[in-house]
């Protein structure tokens, strides 16, 4: 062949593997359209339970649901983040969101079973189910019981403050500002670093029975626990300072009682 015959045919077969690679960078935008189009670059919110007062009996299986609930919404987030341009409009709806709503009913009413052996059993914690893309959903107001009256949810309703002491920590729950939707992955994954570390907590004070002092528990397990949760708080209120006002103060959340 030719040189002045070969040229043609390079510019050609370069030609070529232009139009494909413009094509495959053409599939990308438009699969990144699709995604953008649904809005699924943001994240999943969820309305924190309001547990009531967790007798000392509950305090570890209550504190296991509240940090699988955590749990699942972090994979759920994840879920999202890595099914971009998937499905058609109702994808985040029917794959993701509608799933991750009937776990939360099976582990809030695990809550409420775990409760109702040693107290009485709360009901209608199933109305925190309900998950949201980008903000947690309005929360339904309870029923009222036969006879009585429901009490209000409140931030601070979840700070563990009853049950005879049974040698089981107990840890105020933060109340938090609202947290933008550029903040929930983090919040939400140091809430529940929070929640484990209490679990730990108790475990420790479980295995140790009989060891050291009368100051034991204090130096061996709650000072260290508090320690851990200031750094927790301190990083909650950074990550929501990235996005927005920076809430202050979380660090009077951090000290923790044996019950």
């Amino acid at each position: 062949m030719s040189r002045a015959h070969a040229q043609p045919e390079r510019r050609k077969r370069v030609l070529i593997a232009g139009v494909a690679v413009a094509a495959a960078l053409s599939a990308v935008t438009a699969a990144a359209a699709f995604a953008g189009g649904e809005e699924v670059t943001g994240s999943i919110a969820c309305p924190r339970p309001v547990v009531p007062a967790v007798p000392a009996a509950a305090q570890a299986e209550v504190q296991r649901e509240l940090a699988n609930l955590d749990k699942q919404i972090a994979e759920a987030n994840e879920r999202l983040r890595t099914s971009a341009g998937e499905g058609g409009p109702n994808f985040v709806q029917n794959a993701i969101l509608g799933p991750l709503a009937s776990k939360r009913v099976a582990a809030l009413n695990r809550i409420e079973t775990a409760i109702g052996r040693v107290a009485d059993k709360p009901d209608g914690l199933e109305r925190f189910a309900t998950c949201g893309l980008g903000d947690a959903p309005a929360v339904p107001e309870p029923s009222a019981p036969a006879g009585g009256s429901s009490t209000p949810p409140s931030p601070s309703a979840e700070v563990p403050d009853g049950g005879a002491a049974g040698g089981a920590i107990a840890c105020p729950a933060p109340a938090l500002p609202a947290v933008p939707s550029a903040a929930q992955a983090e919040v939400q994954r140091e809430l529940a670093n929070l929640d484990k570390q209490i679990a730990e907590a108790n475990e420790r004070l479980r295995t140790s029975v009989g060891q050291g002092g009368p100051d034991f528990v204090q130096n061996a397990i709650l000072g260290p626990l508090e320690d851990k949760r200031v750094a927790a708080l301190n990083r909650i209120e950074t990550a929501v300072g990235r996005v927005a006002v920076k809430p202050e103060g979380l660090e009077r959340f951090a000290t923790c009682q044996l019950r």
